[in-house]
């Protein structure tokens, strides 16, 4: 079946970059960070937690770790609901341990819910993110831009409600349209967890104003590489570890770096796995010149951060 002709179509399409949300530039040739304290790498660990319903839409596409058979999904949906908590106290256990801190995206419908684990969360001094409404409210380039501003101050209403302020987003699936970081720009938040161009914070312009983006590294990323790519949790441990040595011996050359991985609730918490996670926490946690803060404690540092 041949290509159909406007598959290659691309309105945005432009010299250099197809977009004006950053200017490009070569990473031997952008800014040297200088963090301060003489840290080297900040560690961004991002810990989702996730709605998954029971008969989701499909619609423009599942999330991924969306239920895979008919409904109803049992199998998939208890597994999910075991990561918000079982799964979740054992990395915030694991975290506690190391004295790391991380960050939190959660779904707005979950606020009401999840209130004695966002308690616990906040309590050891980790940051709470706005993670969209739900996994079946996913921003793309097909939602309208009215829609979508709906969600993005639904998810904000949700938020206050529970008497949470977050400066910080990720988006469901980390699915955007291209309205989506204009209109968190003019919701009020500060940080994005969406997009991995670089291993740097990102400034984006956008009209409504700056927005900061953290790289989060889909190629470390718990439930891809355990659960699709079906490697065994001490490659897994070995792959953070060996990009927190390699971004260490870049930043002396290039400056400052970011490392952002994820830790899925259901995946990492699962008790065989609690063994390479400690172990990998440790390894970083013992790394010189490795640091790891919130999205939040991230975007105030590189404000505050030599640039040259």
């Amino acid at each position: 079946m041949p290509m159909p002709s406007e598959y290659l179509d691309y309105p945005h399409r432009a010299y250099g970059m197809d977009q004006s949300l950053y200017d490009w530039r070569p990473a031997i040739s952008r800014p040297r960070i200088a963090w301060p304290g003489g840290t080297s790498v900040l560690g961004v660990i991002v810990v989702p937690l996730e709605h998954h319903m029971l008969n989701p839409s499909g619609k423009p596409f599942k999330h991924p770790g969306a239920m895979v058979t008919p409904y109803p999904d049992l199998r998939h949906y208890t597994t999910r609901d075991y990561g918000a908590r079982v799964g979740v106290f054992r990395i915030l256990d694991a975290l506690k341990r190391e004295g790391l801190k991380a960050t939190f995206p959660i779904n707005a419908v979950l606020l009401p819910r999840l209130k004695p684990l966002i308690e616990s969360i906040l309590e050891d001094g980790h940051e709470v993110a706005a993670y969209g409404v739900d996994t079946d409210h996913i921003h793309w380039g097909g939602l309208d831009r009215e829609t979508e501003n709906a969600w993005i101050e639904e998810t904000k209403a949700a938020f206050a409600e529970a008497g949470l302020s977050p400066r910080t987003w990720m988006s469901p699936a980390r699915q955007q349209s291209f309205s989506t970081l204009e209109l968190l720009a003019g919701a009020g938040f500060e940080v994005c967890l969406d997009w991995e161009s670089d291993e740097v914070p990102l400034p984006m312009a956008t009209p409504a104003g700056g927005i900061l983006s953290l790289p989060i590294s889909n190629e470390l990323d718990d439930r891809a590489l355990l659960n699709d790519r079906r490697q065994t949790e001490d490659q897994w441990a070995d792959q953070v570890l060996a990009a927190q040595a390699y971004l260490s011996g870049d930043a002396e050359r290039f400056g400052g770096r970011v490392l952002g991985f994820t830790l899925t609730p259901y995946v990492a918490g699962q008790p065989f796995r609690i063994a390479s996670l400690r172990r990998m926490l440790a390894g970083l946690a013992g790394a010189s010149g490795f640091a790891a803060v919130t999205a939040g404690e991230a975007a105030d540092l590189f404000a505050e951060s030599e640039q040259a």
